[in-house]
C-alpha cells in the first residue's frame, strides 16, 4: 500500500488549506485513512481520521471545527481541508492507512504511510 500527499504549504494565520492523499496498493475492502501532524521536536499525532467508505470521521480536538477529512473509495483520494489556520498548525503533514478497523484513535493501528507535506502558517 503506497500513499502520496500533495498540497502543502505556506499560509498566513486564518487561510485554508486543503490536503490530499492518494491510495494505491491491495488495501482491504474496509481500511481507514488518517492525517497526523508532527511539529518541530514534538511527537506525531493524529488530526483526523476517515474509514474508506467516507464514514465515521473523527477529528482531534485540535482542529476540531476548523478541518473536515473526506475520502472517495472508488477513487482511493482523500482530502483534508483546514479552514482558520493558526501557527500552531504549523508541521509536517502526513496520511497513513490502517487497514480494517481502526478503533485507536492514534498513530499506533497505521501501518503504511506516505512521505508527509509541509504546512506553514504565519
Amino acid at each position: 500500500v503506497q500513499l502520496v500527499e500533495s498540497g502543502g504549504g505556506s499560509v498566513q494565520a486564518g487561510g485554508s488549506l486543503t490536503l490530499s492523499c492518494a491510495v494505491s496498493g491491495n488495501t482491504n475492502n474496509r481500511y481507514c485513512v488518517g492525517w497526523f501532524r508532527q511539529a518541530q521536536a514534538k511527537e506525531r499525532e493524529i488530526v483526523a481520521r476517515i474509514y474508506s467508505r467516507g464514514g465515521f470521521p473523527r477529528y482531534s480536538d485540535s482542529v476540531k471545527g476548523r478541518s473536515t477529512i473526506s475520502h472517495d473509495d472508488a477513487q482511493k483520494m482523500g482530502t483534508l481541508q483546514m479552514n482558520d489556520l493558526r501557527i500552531e498548525d504549523t508541521g509536517a503533514y502526513f496520511c497513513a492507512a490502517c487497514l480494517g478497523r481502526c478503533y485507536d484513535f492514534s498513530p499506533a493501528p497505521y501501518k503504511f504511510w506516505g512521505q508527509g507535506t509541509q504546512v506553514t502558517v504565519s
